[in-house]
């Protein structure tokens, strides 16, 4: 219990506010945006160590927080209606770029083997409560913004036209929730590592769209399934004494398909149109 309770406390912390952006990340059909900008986020930890800052200290932490930052800005502005190119395709552009260069920093590094492994697979079951407790506080404001920001967010990632009609500078808002999201994932990364992170955001958002397009309902399903997935992937990794990230994205996967099943076994449904979703 003293060595699983840190690492269940943070990943449910992480949970919480991930879940909530892989609806909007799966509205706007951006899915591996997250992927993308977590691998800014470990090109910047990685530029750090290599520029010779601690792991895990401030100054790793702000150029970390600079490469999301930018990452940001450029997927603000590459939501675009081109017949053929998709922002999906710039988010892979980045990933790619941004996986190279993290490798050739890294194999210039002390340990740098070592340390890119932890960047995929995380530290969670070393996390310490100081760190736990600073990641709530971020966390917090950044939930705290998102809620006062809900309907914005929520018609654009939803309703993208709506919000073009009525006025609103989508690339400016647009630049808002990536920015915000960097700092989200510039932190989780730093614990759960990449693959976990991109678990915690995009596995729970779809399991929830499989069954519901309200935003209330989604979020509800997502959390449920998510701390579900989260608690019987630590109890396997505990019992198993296997490595806590990878068995944790392997429980994921379990509940993505057991909820492929139920659907199918519960029939096809349908979803409510894009009206009724919106907020």
């Amino acid at each position: 219990m003293e060595l699983m309770l840190p690492a269940l406390v943070a990943a449910l912390l992480l949970l919480g506010l991930h879940a909530y952006l892989g609806i909007h990340i799966i509205a706007r059909g951006v899915i591996f945006v997250d992927l993308a900008i977590a691998q800014m986020a470990a090109l910047g930890w990685t530029a750090a160590v290599y520029a010779g800052f601690a792991a895990g200290s401030t100054g790793a932490y702000l150029i970390g927080l600079l490469t999301t930052l930018f990452a940001a800005g450029l997927f603000s502005v590459t939501r675009m209606d081109h017949p053929y190119i998709t922002q999906e395709a710039i988010i892979g552009i980045v990933f790619v770029v941004a996986s190279a260069a993290t490798i050739l920093l890294a194999s210039q590094a002390p340990r740098g083997a070592e340390h890119v492994e932890e960047l995929l697979t995380g530290s969670l079951l070393w996390v310490t409560w100081p760190k736990i407790a600073r990641i709530a506080v971020v966390y917090g404001l950044l939930g705290t913004l998102h809620w006062l920001l809900r309907r914005r967010f929520l018609t654009i990632s939803l309703q993208p036209q709506l919000a073009r009609s009525a006025g609103w500078s989508v690339k400016v808002w647009d630049f808002l929730f990536y920015a915000l999201f960097g700092i989200m994932v510039t932190l989780s990364v730093d614990v759960a590592g990449v693959l976990l992170v991109f678990s915690f955001l995009v596995i729970p958002a779809v399991i929830a769209f499989l069954f519901t397009g309200r935003p209330g309902r989604l979020l509800a399903i997502a959390w449920l399934s998510g701390s579900a997935a989260t608690v019987a992937g630590l109890l396997v990794s505990y019992w198993a004494d296997l490595p806590t990230g990878p068995v944790v994205v392997c429980a994921f996967a379990a509940a993505l398909l057991i909820a492929s099943v139920l659907r199918r076994l519960t029939g096809p449904g349908s979803l409510p149109p894009a009206e009724e979703a919106g907020p």
